[in-house]
């Protein structure tokens, strides 16, 4: 059973979600709050999550079925759907993400579990990021936006321009209305505009993602010139960044702050803070004496409920889903594809069962850039994943089994090499997203060399007497354990001071193999858990095939269950 942040007691505890939920954005429609996120290369893209309390979440939909563009048709590592923000307008949600290397696109809805529009360019990239749609009270309409240095060469500005109130198509250039660049708050990036008793806010993040802090400029037009202050930072606790989030109010008139924390392999975790005013500027989390910002919390009082269920009872309705028994007929909102997918990967049993169907994967192809990767994120430090998978359908040339993706992976399957032949095959590999490293590799154009993958293989016959005695069903088990906690120095600030992430866990990751009676496993790989590009590390399902087949094999996972150990 995995542990929920929701105490019972009318407390929680935070990160009200332990996944990988970056750049969380989050609005409330009457009594309910919905909260976005990034979701780079993997498809469906933009998970939408509900919620009734704040604290207990889970996805009801996504926004997008596919990524944008052909190229997403593989995986392209890093690149993708960066920082979405959502916001109601006029009975209308409306959904404003970017693609750092091709633009800004919106999505609409009038039913946010239902369908959304196709996604529509409104602003040509590249480098335009985060950006966040805001509606005056005279009706009027804006986009505040940032910069990514690595795609056009800038960073550290905050941009707004006015925009069409329905479609928000840009009505002219992009006017800087924060330079945070020579100052401590280099880095800015993430902005969401407000407006209260007459001021204009924009919350934002600088001094980075994994040492940052938030910011709360504040301006009385909406072109500035605005002052600004810090609002939270880690202070003495173990919580680093504090980075990109949400202000959102209740209907009863409480305040709080949604944000992630990257916690490394764990990926970017979603914190939520008590948030006050004083003076007309807010103070997140735990106020310091004598300070313009607090502290995060660890503990917290729920929002009190404006429904009939008490703030001290959990709404199990919104608990996230991990466990699958793949029932059908469609996939659960916790997976998604290492990129955008195909209807003809899989299937589901006339008796249960997901069915895998073996895709063709070019040799060169290192598993980290398999296209039909099934993943999903991490639910907490420290779990057992079991997958039990019947294998008795592949044909010669097939594989199946496990992965776990990170700029560190591995992969543990079983291989058919002949029509009595059986491997248990494992793959360990390494993912370099460095400049030099890809300008040096001569890796195939389909994966746009954001990365460079190193992979070793080794393989153990497995006799065929022993899976007809299992009934060829493999049991294959992910373990993630916390070895110890480092301090990382992240980078130098702008004065040359070293800026330093705190207590950050380092965690080990087994996959083993076993059948069912037999003591002792048929195999395991044991790697250190690294975090991906800009992502946390996920736990998959995969089958593929060396051959090309009109009508291949397949897999069959019956399902997945997940236990916490911490």
């Amino acid at each position: 059973m995995l542990k929920g942040a929701d105490l019972e007691n009318g407390m929680y505890r935070n990160p009200v979600l332990y996944g990988d939920y970056s750049d969380p954005d989050v609005i409330r429609v009457g009594a309910d709050y919905y909260m976005v996120s990034s979701s780079f290369c993997n498809a469906p893209a933009l998970p939408l999550l509900h919620s009734k309390d704040l604290v207990n979440w889970k996805v009801i939909n996504y926004i997008c079925r596919k990524i944008p563009e052909d190229r997403y048709k593989d995986p392209v590592h890093g690149c993708g759907v960066w920082a979405p923000s959502i916001r109601y307008h006029k009975d209308e949600f409306y959904v404003v993400f970017p693609m750092p290397d091709e633009g800004i696109y919106v999505c609409r809805s009038k039913d946010p579990a239902g369908e959304w529009s196709a996604p529509v360019r409104i602003l040509d990239g590249p480098g335009y990021i985060d950006p966040c749609p805001f509606w005056d009270d005279n009706g009027n309409a804006y986009l505040v936006l940032a910069v990514a240095f690595s795609r056009c060469g800038k960073k550290s500005i905050l941009l707004i321009t006015p925009a069409d109130p329905e479609t928000l198509f840009p009505l002219s250039e992009p006017v800087c209305v924060y330079d945070g660049n020579h100052t401590e708050n280099e880095t800015i990036e993430g902005p969401k505009l407000y407006k209260r008793n007459g001021f204009y806010y924009i919350f934002a993040p600088a001094g980075g993602v994994k040492v940052g802090h938030q910011v709360v400029l504040r301006s009385r037009s909406v072109f500035g010139p605005y002052e600004y202050r810090i609002v939270l930072k880690q202070g003495n606790t173990d919580v680093n960044g504090p980075h990109q989030g949400a202000w959102i109010d209740t209907p009863n008139g409480e305040d709080y702050f949604l944000h992630f924390q990257d916690v490394y392999a764990g990926g970017r975790i979603v914190h939520m803070q008590p948030m006050i005013w004083a003076e007309d500027w807010p103070v997140i989390g735990s106020p310091l004496p004598g300070q313009t910002y607090g502290e995060p919390v660890l503990f917290a009082k729920k929002p009190n409920r404006a429904t009939d269920i008490s703030n001290t009872q959990t709404d199990s309705s919104f608990l996230p889903d991990y466990d699958d028994s793949f029932s059908g007929p469609q996939l659960g909102l916790q997976w998604q594809w290492n990129a955008n997918y195909e209807e003809s990967w899989y299937s589901f049993g006339k008796t249960g069962g997901l069915h895998l169907n073996a895709v063709y994967k070019e040799e060169e192809r290192p598993l980290c850039d398999v296209r039909n990767l099934l993943l999903q994120k991490w639910p907490a430090p420290q779990f057992q994943c079991t997958t039990v998978m019947d294998l008795s359908s592949l044909e010669v040339g097939e594989t199946a089994g496990i992965v776990s993706l990170g700029a560190n992976y591995a992969g543990l399957a079983l291989f058919r090499a002949a029509d009595d032949e059986y491997m248990l095959v494992s793959v360990c590999g390494v993912q370099d997203y460095s400049k030099e490293a890809i300008e040096k590799s001569n890796k195939p154009s389909y994966n746009c060399k954001t990365s460079v993958a190193s992979e070793q293989t080794e393989s153990v016959g497995i006799g065929k007497n022993l899976l007809k005695q299992a009934q060829y069903e493999i049991f294959f088990q992910t373990e993630v354990r916390i070895r110890e906690h480092r301090d990382y120095l992240d980078r130098l600030d702008y004065l040359g001071q070293e800026q330093w992430a705190r207590h950050i866990p380092q965690e080990e990751i087994t996959l083993t193999a076993f059948v069912k009676d037999l003591p002792s496993p048929l195999a395991s790989v044991r790697i250190p858990a690294t975090a991906g590009r800009w992502v946390g590390v996920k736990c998959g399902v995969f089958c593929h095939s060396k051959n090309r087949k009109t009508e291949p094999g397949f897999a069959v996972v019956k399902n997945v269950v997940y236990s916490d150990l911490s």
